[in-house]
């Protein structure tokens, strides 16, 4: 008998199953299945153009004009005809200078002149910030009037890509105000230490600030690269008489004016412009996220 008092009983299990816990748990199932439907969503919004794309530069002739959505035979010779176009390495040429040459002159004057701004002090360093502000917001149709006449008339520049290559040589507002938005986000006390130990400003931008600003130089740069790849109004303006300094953006329209019945190679000539952005912003997406994250951290 006293055995039997002293061995302890077991305990009950408790039902971790209550109503409140299943129903918590299906309304989570529920929130993840409406999220991921969601972005799922905007994803097939965004991919599908750009898979119909493809798909159509990879059909012949005759199919492309069709409700056929899959290709029957795969033409990749399509590209090859495309290349084959008289003038059309002469754009990918003219158009890999206008946006590399411009982006590295943007890049080289805008990293000074934001560096001062975020963390110079001097009398004006307001009204200077005032005024880049204010280009940014000056539309270029509003001055391509007495700029046409400046580089046409003065310089004897039209019809060529210089017009476009040289400005970005002076800064721009939109990257100058970007990266010093950026470079608030560095303390002031890695500064300060390297001018203790004895570097100037110029060594100090050098070897201290450019090294923590890659994200950012990498934004402004990809955001110069993306809109000098994509330009059409420029090369409309200062190199439309003369074919030999197109564009692939400029370019593109005279090819689909020659091609309009041939939706297959207007397509594969589309993807062919479309693949650097695409490859470089797969490549930098890390650093390009990061920079334009970290510009809004202080004001």
């Amino acid at each position: 008998m006293t055995q039997l008092l002293d061995t302890p009983r077991p305990v009950p299990a408790t039902d971790t199953s209550t109503p409140a816990l299943r129903t918590a748990r299906r309304k989570a199932l529920l929130h993840w299945i409406a999220v991921h439907s969601l972005g799922i969503a905007a994803a097939l919004f965004f991919v599908l153009p750009f898979v119909f794309v493809v798909l159509t530069s990879l059909m012949s002739d005759q199919q492309a004009l069709t409700r056929d959505l899959t290709p029957d035979t795969w033409e990749w010779g399509n590209y090859q005809r495309v290349f084959d176009t008289p003038g059309f390495l002469t754009w990918w040429r003219n158009t890999l200078l206008y946006a590399g040459l411009g982006t590295v002159l943007t890049v080289v004057s805008s990293v000074p002149v934001a560096y001062a701004l975020a963390k110079f002090r001097f009398r004006g360093r307001k009204l200077s910030l005032m005024l880049v502000i204010s280009m940014m917001m000056l539309p270029p149709q509003v001055v391509i009037i007495p700029m046409y006449l400046f580089w046409a008339k003065e310089l004897d520049l039209s019809g060529t890509l210089w017009p476009l290559i040289i400005p970005m040589a002076f800064g721009d507002a939109f990257s100058i105000f970007l990266l010093r938005q950026f470079l608030l986000t560095i303390p002031d006390e890695y500064l300060d230490a390297a001018k203790v130990d004895g570097c100037g400003e110029f060594r100090t931008l050098i070897r201290v600030v450019l090294p923590m600003a890659k994200p950012g130089i990498a934004a402004i740069a990809l955001f110069q690269f993306f809109a000098a790849w994509n330009d059409y109004f420029g090369p409309q303006i200062y190199a439309s008489e003369n074919p030999a300094a197109w564009t692939l953006s400029y370019g593109l329209e005279s090819f689909k004016g020659a091609h309009h019945t041939d939706w297959n190679l207007t397509m594969a000539a589309t993807v062919l412009v479309m693949a650097p952005v695409i490859a470089v912003f797969f490549f930098a997406q890390k650093a390009f996220v990061e920079g334009v994250t970290l510009t809004g951290v202080k004001g």
